[in-house]
């Protein structure tokens, strides 16, 4: 799979806890781009946060949240992210998406 080299970078910020009917909506959210034919997704874990509600999540020992932030980011072509958004609406009922353009410096794999 190509990437070109001007990709783009679509990030969604939603909550641990949030759920896609009975999985994890990140999870969901991963399996969904990985059928659409997106070159990959990561899931980052945040250590503190918060969001339109104003609500502090943390993962401080004395304050243990599960509801810690979390960032799905997923780059590929413009194309192929813009296909995969209207899927992503349908799934994603609060929280915030953001796009952007980035230079991609590799992407490689090791089949042989």
């Amino acid at each position: 799979m190509k990437i070109p080299e001007d990709g783009y970078l679509l990030r969604i910020f939603i909550g641990e806890s949030d759920k896609h009917g009975h999985i994890p909506l990140y999870e969901a959210i991963v399996l969904k781009a990985r059928e659409s034919g997106l070159a990959g997704a990561t899931v980052l874990r945040g250590v503190m946060g918060f969001g339109r509600h104003s609500i502090m999540h943390t993962a401080k020992i004395l304050r243990l949240s599960e509801d810690l932030p979390l960032i799905i980011e997923i780059v590929d072509s413009l194309g192929k992210i813009e296909a995969f958004l209207p899927i992503l609406d349908t799934m994603v009922p609060e929280g915030l998406v953001t796009l952007e353009q980035v230079r991609v410096i590799h992407y490689r794999s090791d089949d042989k």
